[in-house]
């Protein structure tokens, strides 16, 4: 058994009686993520208290709530959760020591770009970022091809987007400036610029929504899964692969002072497993685990044939600030 307070070693990954037996000992897990609640994080909680009798108490905040809740309570040395899942802000979790790496069998059957090579996340999921049209307002021969397409004189004043946000304008800024080069992707966005992109400030889902509505004829950057979701319940609206597009992860990661941290491991553990990611799959998310595609294969580039740009927490942290500026000087 793991002394109290202590982190479990690193061979505990193996999901093993022990480690079971350990995490069953403490009794309950916490979470903190800005996962859709009713859509996948009790269906997740369930599935996995029946598999173990384990019990899930959540906390729902946006990713940027999530890393700053976790460094004031580490700050305080008082952990309140165990396991965390965020889009934005590995990099300062990391450098304030607010979580702690871990080994994971689960997590070992990712791809390279879909874990950190240092052990500290592992991607539970994947967006894809493109434009989505209103199908009722723009028939298939007037929607984009190329982003080239963008800049026709008749897209004036009818796109829209997030404003300045890693899933909106700021993203859109480094796909553009990773896929053309500083200069040309430049040169691109000073053209686009004229445009007059209407930048609103709301979720990616409420944008959709309002495109389904018939508000708004395009947005630019918008997440196909929840495109595909809403065309499966028979919402007038279209995803557009514009290439390359955008790919991000959604990262789960674990807290230094868990108060559960045996708990939290297998938690991360099933949700990172094959069986844990069909929870996601059947929310019509898009899993990270290779083996478990998407509802529609056409979600993903190895399936749907189109080319991406995957944007890990490094190159974020790396590049945010600047395409956030780029995008606060030309589109504001």
């Amino acid at each position: 058994m793991f002394a109290l307070g202590a982190p479990p070693p690193a061979n505990a990954a193996d999901v093993s009686p022990t480690l079971v037996a350990a995490a069953k000992k403490e009794g309950r897990v916490v979470l903190y993520t800005p996962l859709i609640v009713d859509q996948v994080v009790r269906p997740l909680a369930a599935a996995f208290r029946a598999k173990y009798g384990i019990p899930v108490d959540y906390a729902r905040m946006d990713s940027d709530s999530v890393v700053l809740k976790i460094l004031n309570e580490s700050r305080a040395g008082h952990g309140g959760a165990d396991v965390f899942t965020t889009t934005l802000g590995l990099e300062a979790l990391i450098a304030a020591k607010s979580i702690r790496k871990f080994q994971s069998v689960s997590a070992a059957e990712l791809p390279a770009g879909y874990k950190d090579p240092n052990g500290y996340w592992a991607s539970v999921r994947l967006h894809v970022f493109g434009p989505a049209v209103n199908t009722d307002l723009v028939k298939p021969a007037d929607r984009p091809k190329t982003y080239n397409d963008l800049l026709d004189p008749k897209w004036t004043g009818k796109m829209v987007w997030r404003r300045n946000d890693l899933t909106g304008a700021g993203g859109f800024v480094g796909n553009v400036l990773m896929s053309m080069g500083e200069e040309k992707g430049m040169e691109y966005l000073r053209k686009l610029a004229r445009q007059k992109i209407i930048s609103v400030s709301i979720s990616d889902r409420a944008l959709l929504d309002q495109v389904i509505a018939g508000e708004y004829a395009m947005t630019i950057v918008v997440t196909n899964h929840n495109v595909e979701i809403s065309r499966q319940q028979g919402a007038p609206v279209a995803w557009i692969p514009l290439e390359p597009a955008m790919m991000s992860s959604e990262q789960m990661g674990l807290t230094a002072l868990a108060p559960h941290p045996n708990a939290g491991l297998l938690f991360l553990e099933y949700a990172l497993s094959r069986e844990g990611q069909t929870v996601f799959q059947k929310a019509g998310y898009i899993p990270s685990h290779p083996a478990v595609p998407p509802l529609d294969p056409k979600l993903v580039p190895s399936t749907g044939g189109f080319k991406v740009n995957l944007i890990t927490p490094e190159i974020v942290e790396k590049n945010r600030k600047h395409w956030d500026d780029v995008a606060q000087q030309l589109f504001r």
